[in-house]
């Protein structure tokens, strides 16, 4: 089958920072949907008329990737308003309960980068803002969407996916 979209894509790869350090391995086949939230722009577009067995080596710049760094994303919360054990590399969807920063991004994932004992420092950029990307990909498989992943915009109701809105996890996110 050819890749169009929308379909579904089945893909290993590789990514790694612009200096050769690996970020994540995918040895296995994992299921993406092709036109929905699971990919980045650049990857999709690398895909597109491609058939399984198709291998590409891609070097993403951050606005192709995850975007720019942005110092106003970080934030210093006093340190009573999280729980006893929290840590760096902690993540939490949105505020956290009892935040006195006005300008707190709501929609955000907030990763902890720092712990102190009177305050918490959060980071709002992805992970990976920032950093220019090298993605060596092979397609295992291709195969139609369902209407049910076309509808929710992604194969798994919690994608781990190479795309945009993906904050931490296994893939990415």
């Amino acid at each position: 089958m050819i890749i169009s979209s929308p379909c579904v894509v089945s893909l290993t790869w590789r990514l790694e920072d612009a200096q050769g350090q690996l970020i994540d391995e995918l040895a296995e086949p994992m299921e993406f949907l092709l036109g929905g939230d699971d990919l980045l722009a650049k990857v999709e577009q690398t895909l597109i008329g491609q058939t399984a067995g198709f291998e590409a080596h891609l070097h993403l710049e951050p606005e192709q990737a995850f975007g720019d760094y942005h110092a106003e994303l970080v934030f210093f919360e006093a340190r009573d308003i999280f729980p006893d054990a929290v840590g760096e590399g902690m993540q939490f969807e949105g505020p956290p309960e009892g935040s006195t920063t006005p300008d707190l991004p709501k929609d955000a994932i907030y990763t902890v980068t720092e712990v102190y004992d009177t305050h918490v420092v959060l980071d709002g950029n992805h992970p990976l803002a920032g950093i220019s990307l090298n993605l060596t990909l092979k397609v295992c498989d291709v195969r139609p969407a369902t209407q049910d992943e076309v509808e929710q915009g992604s194969v798994a109701l919690s994608p781990l996916s190479l795309g945009p809105s993906t904050p931490e996890g296994s893939t990415l996110h």
